[in-house]
C-alpha cells in the first residue's frame, strides 16, 4: 500500500527567484543555499544551538511526549460499510491523521515581514553576535572547543544577510545601520570559513539578477568599497587554499564579485588601480591543470571582462607583459582543439578575447608584434581548426588603426598575404569574409606608399587576370541583394510615417541595415575605392565588372559620401583621420 506520509506530504518550498535564476547563468555555481531557506534555517538553528551550547554537559533530557494519539500507529480497522472502499470514502484514522495535519499547518508561526524594523533588529543582533564571538577568541585563545559555539552562531547569521537580495529598497538602510560595513570587516576574520560565507553572501547581494534600482545597488556598493572590500577580497585570495573544497568554493565566489562590480567601468578600473588583482589573475591562469578547472577558466573570464571594459585596464595589463603571456598560453592550440564543449574550450575563448582587447591599443600592438604573435596568428590560420577565426579576428583587430602601420607591415614580411588571399578567394561564413576585408582596407590604408610591401599588396589584386577584383565584386553584389531588400522594405515603411515618426526610426532602420550586409558594402566599396586610386588598370577592371551588374562608379562614390555622414561631427583624432581619408578618395572614384 502506498505510505500515508507519502500521500499527504506537504510540496517543498519553491526556490526563490534569484536562485533559480542565477542557476540558469552560464557558469555559475549552483547556489549553496537560497536566502528565504537560510533565513528559516537560522531562525530554526538559533532556537535550538543555545540551548544546546549551555546545556552540553547536564544528563540527556527525556524524550519529549508525543502530541500524537498513543493508538496513532495501530493497524486500522474496516468501518462499519465494510472499509475504505465504502461509505465516506475516508476511515476514521485518516480523520485524525488529516485533522492532526490541519491543526499543525495552523500551528506553524509565519515569517517575519522583512522591513527596516526587521533589519534594525537584525542588525542588533548581529552585532551582538559578533563582539560575543570576538569575546569568547580572546578570551580562548587556545581552546577552540570553546568558543565554535559563538562561531556557529555567528556564521549562520552571516548567511541569513542574503535574504536581502530579494528586497534591494533596504540596501540603503542596511548600509546606515552600519551592518554592512560590519559585514565586509568580517573578511577579515581568523577563520575563513568566515570570510567565505561573506563572500558568498556579498556576491548574492551585487547580482545582476538582483531587481535592485541603480541608486539602491550603488547605495550597497560604495559602502562595501569605504570599507576597503577591493582589496580585503584580493587578500583573501591569498590565504585560500584551492585544495581545499570550501577555499575553492571561497575563490570562485570572489571572483564572482569583481564580475559583478566590472558591470561599471569606473569600477572596474579602480579595481585593477587599488588591488593587484591583475598579477593574481595573470598567476592563477599560468597554473598547469589536467584537466583545467572552473576556476582557472573563471580567471581568465574575468580578465576579459576587466579588459572589455576599460583602456587604462588594458594599458595596465600591457605594462605586466599580458600580451606575452596570453599568446604563450595560445601557442598549444595552433594545431590541436581544446575538449569541445568543457572548461578548456571556455578557457582559450576567453585568452583569445583578452588578447583581442588589447591589440585595439597602440601599445598593445607594438607589445604583439615583438612577441611574434603575428606569426602565431598566421600559423593558427594554415593550421589551426577552433583557433582559425579567433586568430583571423584577433589578427583584424591588431592591424587595424588610423597611423601604426607596425603590424601591417609584419604581415607582408611574414609571407601573410599569401595565406590572407588564399582564405579569401574561397566561399566563407560572413563574419570570415569581414575580418577579411577588414584586413585588406587596413593594409591599403597603412603600408608606405611606394613600399615593397604596397607594391605586393596591390600586385595580389590585380594578378590572375584581377581575379581578386571579380572575387571583390561578387562579394559586394552578396552583400547588396540582401542590403537592398531591407532598404526597400524600409522605404514602404517610411510612407507611412510622418517626419517625427521617421526620425524616431531612424536608429531602428541603421541597425536593420548593418544586420542585413551595410557594412560589407561599405568595405568592400572602400577597397574599390583604393584600387581605383592606385591602379588605372584596377579601376577600368572595376567600372567593366560594375557595369555587368547594371550599375556605375558612382555606387562606390555614394556608399563613401554616406560613410562620411553617418560618422557625424563629434569625432576623436583618429576618426578625423578616417574621415579625411574617405573624403580624399571620392575624388578618385570618377
Amino acid at each position: 500500500m502506498t505510505n500515508i506520509e507519502s500521500l499527504f506530504k506537504k510540496p517543498a518550498l519553491p526556490s526563490s527567484a534569484s536562485a533559480s535564476t542565477k542557476s540558469s547563468k552560464k557558469r555559475k555555481l549552483a547556489p549553496s543555499h537560497d536566502p528565504v531557506a537560510a533565513y528559516k534555517t537560522a531562525k530554526l538553528d538559533n532556537g535550538s544551538r543555545s540551548a544546546s551550547a549551555e546545556d552540553e554537559h547536564e544528563e540527556e533530557a527525556e524524550p519529549a511526549p508525543s502530541s500524537l494519539p498513543s493508538d496513532f500507529f495501530d493497524t486500522q480497522e474496516e468501518d462499519e460499510d465494510g472499509g475504505r472502499f465504502f461509505g465516506g470514502g475516508v476511515t476514521e484514522k485518516q480523520v485524525e491523521i488529516l485533522d492532526f495535519m490541519d491543526q499543525q499547518e495552523k500551528d506553524e508561526a509565519p515569517l517575519e515581514t522583512i522591513n527596516a524594523a526587521w533589519l534594525r533588529k537584525k542588525a542588533l543582533g548581529f552585532e551582538k553576535k559578533i563582539n560575543k564571538n570576538a569575546e569568547m577568541r580572546g578570551k580562548f585563545e587556545d581552546e577552540p572547543h570553546k568558543f565554535m559555539a559563538s562561531e556557529e552562531e555567528l556564521d549562520t547569521e552571516i548567511k541569513t544577510f542574503s535574504i536581502l537580495s530579494e528586497h534591494p529598497e533596504l540596501y540603503d538602510e542596511f548600509r546606515k545601520l552600519g551592518t554592512l560595513g560590519s559585514l565586509v570587516r568580517l573578511l577579515a576574520h581568523e577563520n575563513t570559513d568566515i570570510a567565505i560565507d561573506v563572500v558568498e553572501v556579498i556576491s548574492e547581494l551585487t547580482d545582476d539578477e538582483v531587481e535592485a534600482e541603480p541608486e539602491q545597488w550603488s547605495a550597497l556598493v560604495d559602502g562595501m568599497v569605504e570599507e576597503s572590500l577591493l582589496e580585503m577580497l584580493t587578500q583573501n585570495l591569498s590565504r585560500l587554499n584551492e585544495g581545499n573544497e570550501a577555499d575553492r568554493s571561497g575563490v570562485y565566489h570572489t571572483l564572482s564579485v569583481f564580475e559583478n562590480l566590472a558591470s561599471q567601468q569606473s569600477l572596474a578600473e579602480l579595481v585593477v588601480k587599488e588591488t593587484n588583482i591583475f598579477a593574481w589573475l595573470l598567476q592563477r591562469i599560468q597554473v598547469r591543470e589536467s584537466p583545467l578547472s572552473q576556476n582557472k577558466q573563471y580567471s581568465a573570464e574575468l580578465l576579459a571582462i576587466l579588459l572589455q571594459t576599460s583602456q587604462a585596464n588594458r594599458k595596465k595589463i600591457t605594462e605586466l607583459e599580458g600580451v606575452d603571456l596570453f599568446l604563450q598560453l595560445l601557442s598549444p592550440y595552433r594545431k590541436r582543439d581544446p575538449v569541445k564543449g568543457g572548461d578548456e574550450e571556455e578557457f582559450v575563448e576567453n585568452i583569445f578575447d583578452c588578447i583581442t582587447c588589447v591589440v585595439d591599443e597602440t601599445e598593445g600592438k607594438l607589445k604583439f608584434v615583438e612577441a611574434e604573435g603575428v606569426e602565431l596568428a598566421l600559423i593558427m590560420l594554415r593550421e589551426g581548426k577552433m583557433s582559425k577565426p579567433r586568430a583571423l579576428r584577433l589578427l583584424d583587430h591588431a592591424i587595424t588603426s588610423a597611423q601604426d602601420a607596425t603590424v601591417a607591415m609584419r604581415v607582408v614580411e611574414a609571407a601573410g598575404l599569401k595565406t590572407l588571399f588564399g582564405m579569401y578567394m574561397k566561399k566563407q561564413d560572413t563574419p570570415t569574409t569581414e575580418h577579411l576585408l577588414g584586413i585588406f582596407a587596413s593594409l591599403l590604408r597603412l603600408l608606405p606608399a611606394d613600399s615593397p610591401a604596397r607594391i605586393r599588396t596591390l600586385a595580389k589584386f590585380v594578378e590572375s587576370d584581377y581575379a581578386k577584383i571579380g572575387r571583390l565584386l561578387q562579394i559586394r553584389s552578396d552583400y547588396a541583394g540582401r542590403l537592398g531588400k531591407v532598404e526597400r522594405d524600409i522605404d514602404a515603411q517610411k510612407t507611412k510615417l510622418d517626419k517625427e515618426e521617421r526620425e524616431e526610426m531612424e536608429e531602428e532602420w541603421l541597425s536593420r541595415r548593418l544586420d542585413a550586409g551595410l557594412y560589407g558594402v561599405q568595405i568592400t566599396d572602400l577597397i574599390l575605392a583604393w584600387l581605383c586610386a592606385e591602379d588605372h588598370g584596377a579601376r577600368k577592371q572595376i567600372q567593366t565588372l560594375l557595369k555587368e551588374q547594371k550599375l556605375g562608379i558612382e555606387v562606390v562614390r555614394k556608399t563613401l559620401q554616406e560613410s562620411i555622414i553617418l560618422m557625424g561631427d563629434d569625432l576623436d583624432a583618429d576618426q578625423r583621420e578616417t574621415k579625411d581619408m574617405m573624403t580624399t578618395l571620392i575624388e578618385f572614384v570618377v
